[in-house]
This record gives C-alpha cells, sequence and structure tokens, in this order.
C-alpha cells in the first residue's frame, strides 16, 4: 500500500509542478512595442496594474507619430532621468516612459532598462533596409523614367519660349529711345528687345523653380537620399508656412489696414480740391488768403497721413518685435540729430506762409539783398537779383531777418527817394526847384501825386534835401535812380549850382568851382594847368578859342 502511494504520488507531482507555474506566470503579462512593424521589446507588468495593451498601443502610436519625420541628421534621442522614472525624449517632446516597476519585472535597475530600450529604437530608427535587386531595378527605373520627364518638361519650355521670342522680336524698341525711360539702363547692350529679355528671364526663373522642386521627388527613390529629400523639403516647408499662416493671420489687420488708408486718402483728397477751388477764389472763406490754401492743404494732409500711420502701426507685421522698436528708435534718433536745421527752416516756411510778407514776382529786400521772389518752398526762399542772379536764402534766416517788400499789393505806387547836400548860400526855394525839375525830367516818374522835396537836417556845413517822386514801376528802380541821378546833374549842372558841402569848399585847391560848364581854363589851378599842359588840352582849348 505504501508503495502505490509513492508510485502514485511521483506520477502526480509534474502536473502539480506545472500547475504551480500556471498559477504564477498568470500575474505577469507581456505586450509587444512595435515600430515600422518590428517589434522593439516587450512591456511586463502585473495585470492588476493599468491595462498592458493600452500602454504598449499609445507607446508604439506615439512612436511611430515622433520618428515619422526623423531625420538623424537633425534630431537626437536622449534619456532624461528623474526619481522612480526616466523618460525617453526625441529632441524636446516626450516618446516613452520606464517606472521602476518596469524595472522590478524585468529584474533589472531603471537606468538599464530605459537605456535598453533607448538603443533599441535608435537601432530601429538606423537601421537600412536591404532591397532585392528587382525592387533596385523598379527605383532605378522609376529615376530615369522621371529624368526623362524633366528633361522633357525642359526642352518644351525652350520651345514654347522661342515661339514667344520670335513674336516679341517683331516688336519695335521705339519707347526705349526715350530720354525718360529708365529700363534701358538695366537692358543688355546686345539685346534687341526689351520683351525678349523679359522672356528669358521668365525662362529661367520657371527652370530654376521646377528643378528647385522637382529634383528632390527624383532622388526620393533611393534609401540613401531619403532623409536628404525630407530635410529639403522641411527646409522648403517650414519658410512657406510661416509666410502662408502669417498672411492668414495677418489678413484682419490688413482689412483694418486698407480701410484707414482709403479713409485717409478720401480725406486728403477732399481737402485738396476745397484748397484748389479756394486758391481759384471759386469758394471763398472769410478772413482767409488764397495764398494760404495751397500750403494749409499740404499741412493738413501731412497731419491726416501721420494720423493713419499712427493708428496702422500696431497692425503692421512685426510692430511689436525688439528689432523693429530698435529699428523705429534709430532712425528716429537720425532724424532727430540731423535734421535739426531743417526742421527749424520748414517751422520758418510755415510761418512766412501765414506771415504774407511777399509773393511770388514781388521785388524784395531781404539780408541786404534785393531782388525778386521766384520760388518759395517749405525750407528755402529764392531770389533773383537786378544782376540775374539767383539768390538761395533759408527761410530760418529770413524769419529772424528784416524784409522790405517793394511791391505793395494794395497801393502799388512806391516812393523813391535820394538826398543831395547843398551850401547855406543857395536859398532853399531855388534848390526845390531845380530838384523839382530833374525829377519831372525823370522817365516812369508820376505826375501825379506830384514830387515833393524835404529838407531833412541843418548839419554844420550844409542843407541836406531829399527829393520824393512816385512811380508805378519799382522792379525798374535802378534804372530810375540813375536817370533821377543824371537829370539832378544835368539841371544844376546848368543852373551854375555846386552840389557840394561847405566843407569841400573850404577844402578847395585853387579852383573857383567844380561845375565843369562854369569853370574857365584861366580859374584852374596850377596843378590842373600843368596836367593840361602835359596831355595837350590847353592847346585843345586855345585852337576852340582861336576858332570862335
Amino acid at each position: 500500500m505504501p508503495i502505490k502511494r509513492i508510485v502514485s504520488l511521483l506520477l502526480i507531482l509534474p502536473f502539480l509542478v506545472g500547475a504551480q507555474d500556471t498559477l504564477n506566470t498568470k500575474h505577469v503579462k507581456t505586450t509587444p512595442v512595435i515600430l515600422h512593424k518590428d517589434t522593439l521589446f516587450f512591456l511586463q507588468s502585473n495585470v492588476l496594474n493599468y491595462p498592458l495593451e493600452v500602454r504598449a498601443q499609445e507607446a508604439s502610436a506615439r512612436l511611430e507619430r515622433l520618428t515619422k519625420t526623423y531625420n538623424p541628421l537633425t534630431d537626437s534621442l536622449w534619456l532624461q532621468h528623474d526619481k522612480g522614472f526616466s523618460k525617453i525624449m526625441l529632441n524636446n517632446q516626450f516618446a516613452l516612459i520606464t517606472t521602476s516597476q518596469d524595472a522590478e519585472t524585468a529584474d533589472t535597475n531603471i537606468e538599464a532598462l530605459a537605456e535598453m530600450r533607448l538603443q533599441a529604437i535608435v537601432k530601429a530608427l538606423n537601421q537600412e533596409k536591404g532591397l532585392s535587386p528587382k525592387e533596385w531595378a523598379m527605383r532605378i527605373a522609376y529615376f530615369l523614367g522621371s529624368l526623362i520627364l524633366l528633361i522633357v518638361y525642359i526642352k518644351l519650355i525652350n520651345w514654347f519660349f522661342k515661339k514667344i521670342d520670335v513674336r516679341l522680336s517683331k516688336v519695335e524698341r521705339n519707347f526705349l529711345k526715350k530720354k525718360k525711360n529708365i529700363l534701358k539702363y538695366f537692358i543688355p547692350r546686345d539685346t534687341a528687345n526689351i520683351f525678349v529679355f523679359l522672356s528669358k528671364i521668365a525662362r529661367i526663373a520657371i527652370i530654376i523653380i521646377s528643378l528647385f522642386f522637382y529634383a528632390p521627388f527624383m532622388f526620393s527613390f533611393f534609401p540613401w537620399a531619403e532623409n536628404v529629400v525630407k530635410l529639403f523639403y522641411g527646409y522648403i516647408a517650414k519658410p512657406v508656412k510661416f509666410i502662408f499662416f502669417g498672411f492668414i493671420d495677418f489678413i484682419p489687420s490688413l482689412f483694418f489696414i486698407l480701410i484707414i488708408a482709403y479713409v485717409a486718402r478720401y480725406v486728403v483728397r477732399v481737402i485738396n480740391e476745397i484748397a484748389k477751388d479756394v486758391e481759384r477764389e471759386h469758394f471763398t472763406i472769410k478772413n482767409f488768403h488764397k495764398d494760404w490754401a495751397r500750403p494749409t492743404g499740404k499741412i493738413l494732409g501731412l497731419l491726416i497721413y501721420a494720423l493713419a500711420l499712427i493708428l496702422i502701426f500696431p497692425y503692421l507685421p512685426g510692430s511689436g518685435s525688439s528689432a523693429f522698436q530698435g529699428v523705429s528708435i534709430f532712425i528716429g534718433a537720425l532724424i532727430s540729430f540731423g535734421s535739426t536745421s531743417a526742421i527749424a527752416n520748414i517751422i520758418a516756411g510755415i510761418v512766412i506762409t501765414y506771415m504774407r510778407p511777399f509773393q511770388l514776382g514781388d521785388r524784395v529786400m531781404v539780408d541786404n539783398i534785393v531782388g525778386d521772389v521766384i520760388e518759395k518752398t517749405i525750407l528755402v526762399t529764392r531770389l533773383r537779383t537786378t544782376k540775374q542772379e539767383d539768390v538761395t536764402i533759408p527761410n530760418a534766416k529770413i524769419l529772424v531777418g528784416t524784409i522790405v517788400n517793394y511791391s505793395n499789393e494794395e497801393n502799388k505806387i512806391l516812393i523813391l527817394h535820394t538826398t543831395i547836400t547843398l551850401g547855406y548860400d543857395l536859398p532853399w526855394e531855388t534848390a526845390n526847384k531845380l530838384l523839382l525839375k530833374a525829377a519831372s525830367n525823370t522817365p516812369m516818374i508820376e505826375k501825379e501825386p506830384a514830387p515833393f522835396v524835404l529838407q531833412t537836417s541843418l548839419d554844420d556845413y550844409y542843407v541836406s534835401y531829399e527829393l520824393n517822386a512816385y512811380t508805378l514801376q519799382p522792379k525798374k528802380m535802378p534804372l530810375i535812380y540813375s536817370e533821377m541821378h543824371k537829370n539832378i546833374l544835368t539841371v544844376f549842372n546848368d543852373a551854375g549850382v555846386e552840389i557840394l558841402s561847405p566843407s569841400y569848399v573850404a577844402a578847395r585847391d585853387g579852383s573857383l568851382t567844380t561845375v565843369p560848364s562854369q569853370l574857365k581854363p584861366e580859374d584852374k589851378s596850377p596843378l590842373n594847368k600843368i596836367i593840361d599842359h602835359l596831355t595837350g588840352q590847353n592847346q585843345q582849348i586855345t585852337k576852340t578859342d582861336s576858332k570862335k
């Protein structure tokens, strides 16, 4: 009996051990993590914890998503260790986590398990898949086919543009002969036609752009170029996406900018139309001169555009960036430090405009310069003198100086005056009569109002007489003054009156008078007689007297 029990026990024992092992393994479950349809490693966990299948599926999906554009040249996988877990990071994105429970289940430490999983992922990503000869043949065939298509495409483009060039070459280049046409400076000298030149540029640009986008596609058939192609397209896609989405985001601001610009342009146009009508006297504003219309319109237009720019500025792309602000500050500093005198002239020009001290065509004297106003700008005023000299005077200098306007807009008559000195021995009635006679003989002097004489001073040795005469032609002052002085000399000479002061008479050299018509040879001084003898003047006088 005991022997039978021992034999039965020996026969049942293996099954009991197997059952015990089965009971132990029921508490541990493994699920693979898959990348590119290959198993990287297994996740092991107790069934009581987070569902292992869900964790493995999430890890596989995350790795597939993150490594879809993986490039070993630019991307990096690394470990981030923390208390109780380690993370596998792809660049700055979380890829997979290894916990302390995973390490306990695998009977190892957490750093070693995380490193093993990292190496498995790196190996799977960097593993070059071998291609069969058939696959290599197909890829080479695809490459050659795409190359043939590219060659045919380029030939078609060249043929198409040759046809266009034949027609464009028939167009004349007459418009290039115009003096103001700046396009001729950008055209090669051997180019027969501007349109042919532009078509060549367009053809070259199309071919370059086609190669730029088509060449990566051609080389994408080879595994060794796959990462390079992805990197190339990434470089293209990044700025394109940035510009495209940036433009999409900018559309609301663009509408705002367009509305402000349109309203500002409309208001400025209305102001300009009003200014034109005021200048033409088709529209009158009380106490507003017509010559104020144009500068006022320009000032208001400038202020409106400045206000529009202030409103638009926050909506410009990059206006809030530090670089944009730095450039704005730099430009503002340049304008502030470099245009002090210019701003002073601008302000002076505006003030002079509303002061109205002169108009275009007026004869004025500014800073002892006499001339006609030929141009008024916001910065300078230009005069043309009687000697036909063009003088440019800054407005700031005009504002702080004295301006004399000889062209009176309301009363166009002007008084010309000149002063002579005569001795006390000459009656003032005679002096007045002679001066008025000289004025009456002067052309361009008005008879009404009549000229008049003023005794301006009684000096120690002489009396100052001022002759005043009216004229309607102030721009001919130099000629009128010349004729007036000429007539004064003639009239006083004929009357035998010296135009000199008693101090000059007291300093005589022996001559009795300086009036040519009253001076006789015997009355001349000994020095003048010697000069006449040397020059032969006395002989001519003697012959003249003998003939008489």
